[in-house]
């Protein structure tokens, strides 16, 4: 009896050695989990911060061409006025034989674009197709690549701001494999030498846009299927 006492004392005694050294390796992996957690979020926004960057000055150094070699084609993603005047006069100028407008409201009319561009009635009439299914970028180059693919473009101009050209051109590139595209830069303001930084307005665009080119990349894991042959959904100049 008295050995079973001793035993049982003995394996008593050392019940909470064992439990403290449990509980001391899980807080010990805690703290690795933790920490490698800490240091991976770390290294996340240290190349988030990095990208944007990047992206940003790359932005505020595009320059609009001053004289762009001519193409087979030019094709003008809708959002601002000065786009639309800027693929006009490339049109006029002879630098394409005809002009996609993509992403056009369903309401606006040809009379009421031809108006707003003030862009040669007849040239409009003869040389201008409209897309009206485009209602993003994705769609943009939905509708493009079934519009350069039906006339068998092999160079388009691609007019849009500069701060919109890395993912339009990302997302075009997707799909028209058979042409080349020509970037053709709209610039509204100056953003050269860090000017982006002082411009709380622009520092916001940028930072959104370049959240949406890391989604279109993020896309590019994703295959992308080709839309349906045809150009039913564009409105070209002899169908009115």
């Amino acid at each position: 009896m008295v050995m079973d006492v001793r035993d049982s004392t003995g394996t008593v005694g050392q019940m909470p050695v064992v439990a403290r050294s449990r509980a001391h390796g899980r807080v010990s992996r805690l703290r690795s989990a933790l920490r490698l957690s800490a240091l991976s979020l770390l290294i996340l926004a240290t190349l988030f911060a990095g990208g944007f960057g990047w992206f940003a000055n790359k932005v505020s150094h595009l320059t609009t061409p001053a004289n762009p070699a001519k193409a087979d084609a030019i094709i003008v993603l809708t959002g601002g006025q000065s786009r639309l005047d800027a693929a006009m006069d490339l049109l006029a100028s002879g630098k394409g034989e005809r002009l996609l407008i993509s992403g056009v409201h369903p309401s606006a009319s040809r009379r009421q674009l031809q108006a707003a561009t003030g862009g040669d009635k007849k040239l409009f009439s003869c040389c201008v197709d409209i897309d009206r299914a485009a209602l993003d970028t994705i769609g943009n180059a939905e509708e493009s690549a079934k519009w350069v693919e039906s006339h068998a473009y092999n160079t388009v101009i691609l007019v849009t701001n500069n701060y919109h050209m890395p993912r339009s051109l990302l997302e075009m590139g997707r799909l028209l494999h058979g042409a080349k595209l020509e970037p053709y830069p709209v610039v509204n303001s100056n953003l050269d030498n860090g000017g982006w930084l002082t411009k709380p307005q622009a520092l916001r665009v940028l930072f959104t846009e370049y959240n949406k080119y890391l989604l279109a990349l993020a896309r590019g894991i994703v295959p992308v299927k080709q839309t349906p042959d045809g150009l039913a959904l564009a409105e070209t100049a002899a169908g009115g």
